[in-house]
């Protein structure tokens, strides 16, 4: 293995083949994240509490959302590993177990938000008109689990097997038709009668169950190497399922706990009030426009370990996940100049208070100001999941959040009277830590392993 800085340093070749790899997800999530920036601006139009009771709902969202990608991410280790292996059997089992497993876990998620929606709502807030707004949008917006069973399933089987185009297509359409609704149903455009944040949900079902049904016809038309009749949705190995089971259930957790813990920080930011709630969520919106690169890089590390390391080419994997972590250094820089510019005019499309925008522009330029140690944490987090290493994801990620992170957000939020410009500082200070201990991981090199043989 090569020394010193000259490891995170490739060829053009290799830069080359990244954006290949990275960039149909890149643009697929920036369209989807542009989309919801211009649904939050819609949504936004409403006031603080029409804001705050959708980003309320969004924190239970990503609870579920996280925790089936979980489960997922660990299926798409094996897909990609047995990808490269040309064992396109394997890859067809794996795809059946996400299937099922996806359609667990969201079915329970929709169970919950359809039977405690009061209780899910008021756990972030009780506020009465934050409710109330939530409330509405929670009645509609839990049904969009269903569709996303096909959805998540489908599209993650894909780019683990490196075709990350036709995702990016139906993701097109899926917006465009998310965006019209949403202008039709919320202020009711086009003869709909006004129907507010209800109508914002409904545009997203509707939105949610096309994408699914694109998706299915894109398996029938390209027939993927991981396409399966549905009679034999039970036809995978035992073993199989245990090795997933095995591998996915820290990374399931791991996201759970992770989405959980960052509901539990809205939760503390929103001690500070209503304004500090959308303030904070028209930041987490600006932000997903360029944490793409994230996803780009996750793709990137399935393609470019994953599969080399189902191919046995395990110095090769090893050497790509080094050129990863100093391409997407190089690159996080160039994203956080365009963050921080973004920050002096996105808060101000808002109709919100003018507090609520100073908060959204603050919150944003600090993240722009740690965007490169975000990076390389969560590269060494793609690496290490990569290769299987699933309980070092877990170490870094869900137990660094719920041991360190957490615990002193909430004591600054509980027992002090700190504006949340300093409390939102206090929490992503531990970053730092988090990074070293990240990169620590990885040099043990415990994720440069074959899952095939």
């Amino acid at each position: 293995m090569s020394k010193g800085i000259s490891k995170f340093i490739a060829d053009k070749k290799f830069y080359k083949m990244v954006m290949i790899i990275a960039i149909p997800l890149m643009m697929q999530q920036l369209i989807t994240s542009s989309v919801n920036l211009v649904d939050n601006l819609m949504v936004g139009q409403l006031g603080d509490a029409a804001l705050g009771g959708v980003a309320a709902v969004n924190r239970y969202y990503l609870i579920a959302t996280f925790g089936t990608n979980g489960f997922l991410a660990a299926v798409s280790i094996f897909i990609a590993q047995y990808y490269g292996a040309k064992n396109e059997l394997k890859v067809k089992e794996c795809f059946r177990i996400s299937i099922l497993i996806a359609s667990m876990i969201m079915l329970m998620f929709f169970l919950i938000g359809f039977v405690f929606p009061i209780e899910i709502v008021e756990f972030f807030t009780k506020d009465p008109l934050i409710v109330k707004e939530a409330l509405d949008y929670l009645g509609v917006a839990c049904f969009t689990f269903l569709p996303m069973i096909i959805s998540l399933s489908v599209s993650s089987a894909y780019r683990a097997c490196g075709q990350t185009k036709i995702p990016l297509c139906v993701s097109i359409v899926a917006v465009v038709i998310n965006t019209t609704l949403n202008y039709a149903f919320i202020f009711g455009n086009f003869g709909f009668p006004v129907m507010g944040v209800a109508g914002a949900a409904i545009a997203t079902l509707i939105a949610r169950i096309a994408e699914a049904m694109l998706l299915l016809l894109t398996m029938k038309f390209y027939q993927p190497v991981f396409i399966t009749k549905i009679t034999k949705i039970f036809n995978f190995s035992k073993e199989l399922l245990v090795n997933i089971v095995r591998k996915g259930a820290p990374l399931a957790c791991n996201e759970v706990l992770w989405s959980l813990g960052n509901a539990m920080l809205f939760k503390f930011y929103a001690t500070r009030g209503a304004e500090v709630m959308s303030g904070y969520a028209i930041s987490m919106t600006t932000a997903d426009i360029f944490f793409v690169l994230f996803g780009g890089m996750s793709v990137a590390a399935n393609v470019l370990i994953s599969q080399k390391l189902g191919a046995n080419q395990l110095e090769l994997a090893r050497s790509n996940g080094y050129k990863l972590i100093g391409f997407s250094s190089i690159m996080s820089i160039f994203f956080a100049i365009l963050m921080f510019t973004s920050s002096f005019f996105i808060p101000y499309l808002y109709n919100v208070s003018e507090y609520a925008s100073f908060v959204a522009r603050s919150v944003t330029q600090v993240q722009s100001l740690m965007f490169w140690i975000y990076m390389i944490t969560t590269m060494c987090y793609f690496i290490v999941r990569a290769g299987g290493d699933t309980k070092s994801t877990f170490i870094m990620d869900s137990v660094y959040m719920w041991s360190i992170n957490l615990p002193i957000v909430a004591s600054f939020a509980y027992f002090t009277d700190i504006s949340i410009i300093y409390l939102y500082i206090a929490g992503q200070l531990t970053d730092i830590i988090k990074m070293l201990f990240s990169y620590h991981l990885v040099k043990k090199e415990k994720w440069v392993k074959n899952l095939t043989k």
